[in-house]
């Protein structure tokens, strides 16, 4: 069945002060393997834009057994599954010399971009075209809800800016997972790994603004949501475990 297969050299530039993947660089190559896979099978970028339509991904799931360290080459597999509705599925298998050392799920949306509205399938898509598609699962998850950071603290806040925009002219989805990173300290992860992310994207940031993010933890789970004002724009559940 359909794989796109791509491996990825981990950099200086990718890895934490410990010589960890950072999560943003984890999600930069999980995007690019997901714009591969789009472009090989007929529904990337330049096929899609001159029809006003563009993807964003709305959720991440990612589960590792193990950090991918600074100069390991990390092999990604992805392959979409038959939308549901308005939701579009792709998946994915982490390996680090022919071992599997994680498993993630995403949950994306074709939009309108003149408008942002989200888009139907059919609004590009024939049912043929998911004849043959993998139904292989990477990993069972179901439990996209993130709870309520109730009693949350103001952890860290980001002014939003050019740098951090896409082609969209919205935050990057890996821009998150950089904010996310900087609502810990750097003792809170020494001798300690990302062993689940997940992310539910709200709302697109935009420059200008500024990203509140408060954070509430058990010292094992956290759960940090970014606000701008009043209004949740992003939520995060991480466990951390030790190396």
């Amino acid at each position: 069945m359909y794989r796109n297969i791509k491996k990825y050299e981990v950099k200086f530039t990718d890895a934490d002060a410990f010589d960890n993947l950072k999560p943003s660089s984890l999600l930069s190559f999980m995007e690019e393997s997901a714009c591969l896979s789009a472009d090989e099978l007929g529904f990337g970028y330049e096929a899609i834009s001159p029809k006003n339509l563009g993807f964003v991904v709305v959720n991440y799931y990612i589960r590792l057994e193990r950090p991918v360290k600074l100069g390991e080459e990390l092999e990604i597999h992805t392959w979409p599954l038959k939308p549901r509705h308005l939701i579009f599925f792709r998946d994915f298998e982490l390996y680090v010399k022919g071992k599997k050392v994680g498993a993630g799920t995403t949950r994306w949306c074709m939009v309108d971009t003149r408008t942002f509205a989200m888009a139907p399938v059919s609004a590009f898509f024939k049912e043929s075209d998911f004849d043959g598609y993998n139904k292989e699962r990477s990993i069972e998850f179901n439990s996209w809800k993130i709870p309520s950071a109730e009693n949350a603290d103001l952890a860290y806040s980001k002014r939003i800016a050019f740098s951090d925009y896409d082609h969209y002219f919205h935050v990057n989805n890996t821009k998150y997972a950089d904010f996310l990173l900087d609502t810990f300290a750097p003792e809170e992860l020494k001798g300690k790994f990302f062993s689940e992310i997940q992310i539910t994207f709200v709302k697109q940031c935009k420059a200008g603004e500024t990203l509140d993010l408060y954070r509430q933890s058990d010292g094992k789970t956290t759960v940090v949501e970014g606000r701008v004002g009043d209004e949740l724009r992003v939520q995060y559940k991480v466990q951390t475990d030790e190396i």
